[in-house]
């Protein structure tokens, strides 16, 4: 006897049982799709609620630069060293905030390059009224270093400074703090750089081998914002650095080993919005949009160049933009063309506005004078050639007090082997260039000699540079 639950066959009318897995693996892909999308809506709400906004809208006013090129982006970054919260164990505490980087970046109409231009915070400029904002005191009209516009005003100050002295209509800000820069380093596993030496920094918390390393978020902290020891100590040498170590850090972020590893893409996404505040128009949704539309973008025509400037002939450690260069820059980007024949960098002080002294060191008669006839030729303008006090002199010296500063790089352009000697206590812009027994000419002429330094695009290798 059976129940006949299992022997009795199915009627003819039942479908046969194997036909039901379309049905059910459609149903499975439909839940899945389901799973995935309430996942993928899940990340972008996590995403959305990481940003933090300042609506600054109204503190910019009516008087701002036309927006020239209608689909070409412009975003100004601005990197704070806010030190309260996470940012306390950065030093002592401050009032307000600084930063040590000023950047715009400009986003072509096709998506298919980005130019960043960096604006050295020494730079002496004319500065806007800002209303006071937030703890900000605010800012009346005045000449002053650029970076002040960010303490007196907040970031509505910075942007206001740098639409009114570019004539570029800004659209939007990102502001990234130093913990918010770490934790976007270390999402990507670290950044590439290379050090031509040992460095053994206390106060940028950085000791590091000389060589090829990978920096995790900290060490990182401590490259781009360390000064005085590397190179030469300047924030126009800092800048230099900023820019390679951003270079290798977007190469880093295009490379497959980011877009391919979901896990770590998500990882830096994350990062990347907890670590910036934006304008409230510059949501999740638009980043999302901006980063599809560029890519298949080629690192190389992701160029950075610093404004074009020279050390200011008085105002001894700032430095002052070169005009017309740095307006053929500014025109350049605003119209969303192509920045191939533009350069940045530090300009020389033309050879025309240097003031030279003679001075025979060594026992050859009439070197002076035939020293001095050699560089008038060139363009300097000879103040006066006569013979040391004391002789002979070994090495070929350029003296210079603080306010003559800014033309020593020209002249070592054109001179062997002179080695610059600072007279802290000299009042004069002129240089002195003492001839020593190891003189050796002049250099010869060159095709770029006259050139300023050449901006660096994504592809670039800071080994290669080194």
């Amino acid at each position: 006897m059976t129940s006949g639950l299992i022997d009795t066959p199915p009627k003819a009318s039942d479908p046969p049982r194997r036909r039901r897995w379309p049905r059910l693996l459609a149903v499975g892909a439909g839940a899945t799709a389901l799973l995935v999308t309430a996942a993928g809506v899940g990340v972008v709400l996590k995403l959305t609620g990481n940003v933090r906004h300042i609506d600054v809208a109204s503190e910019l006013g009516t008087a701002r630069p036309p927006k020239v090129a209608a689909t070409a982006m412009n975003v100004l970054i601005v990197g704070s060293d806010q030190r309260d919260g996470k940012n306390a164990r950065y030093g002592h505490h401050i009032i307000g905030e600084r930063t040590d980087t000023i950047m715009l970046a400009h986003l072509s109409s096709r998506r298919d390059g980005a130019v960043v231009i960096s604006f050295p915070r020494d730079s002496v400029v004319r500065l806007p009224a800002c209303r006071p904002r937030e703890g900000h005191p605010g800012q009346h009209p005045h000449t002053g270093m650029i970076n002040e516009s960010f303490n007196n005003g907040g970031i509505a100050c910075i942007w206001k400074t740098v639409e009114s002295l570019t004539g570029i209509r800004v659209d939007h800000f990102v502001k990234v703090d130093f913990s918010g820069f770490k934790s976007m380093v270390d999402a990507i596993g670290g950044v590439e750089v290379c050090l031509s030496r040992r460095v053994d920094d206390s106060k940028a918390k950085l000791h590091l081998p000389a060589g090829r390393r990978t920096l995790d978020g900290e060490q990182a902290l401590g490259y781009v914002r360390a000064r005085y020891s590397f190179g030469d100590g300047s924030d126009i040498g800092r800048i230099q650095r900023q820019q390679m170590f951003v270079a290798s850090m977007v190469k880093k972020v295009m490379s497959g080993d980011t877009l391919t590893d979901p896990a770590r893409l998500i990882g830096f996404l994350d990062a990347g919005t907890r670590a910036v505040t934006t304008d409230p128009d510059f949501t999740v949704g638009v980043m999302k949009d901006l980063a599809e539309s560029l890519q298949g973008i080629n690192a190389g025509r992701i160029r950075f160049i610093t404004t074009p400037w020279r050390y200011s002939a008085t105002q001894p450690g700032r430095v002052e933009w070169v005009q017309p260069e740095a307006d053929r820059l500014f025109r350049t980007v605003a119209r969303d063309e192509p920045i191939g024949g533009v350069r940045g960098g530090r300009t020389q002080v033309p050879r025309s506005k240097v003031a030279l002294e003679l001075r025979n060191g060594t026992d050859r008669r009439g070197l002076g004078t035939e020293v001095a006839a050699a560089l008038e030729q060139r363009g300097y303008h000879i103040a006066g050639v006569g013979d040391t006090r004391r002789k002979p002199y070994r090495k070929t010296l350029v003296m210079y007090g603080p306010s003559g500063a800014a033309s020593v790089p020209t002249l070592s352009r054109d001179v062997r082997a002179a080695a610059p000697r600072s007279v802290p206590r000299a009042r004069t812009a002129r240089l002195v260039l003492v001839v020593g027994d190891d003189w050796r000419g002049l250099k010869p002429l060159g095709r770029g000699d006259d050139e300023a330094l050449k901006g660096i695009d994504a592809t670039h290798d800071s080994c290669a540079a080194t």
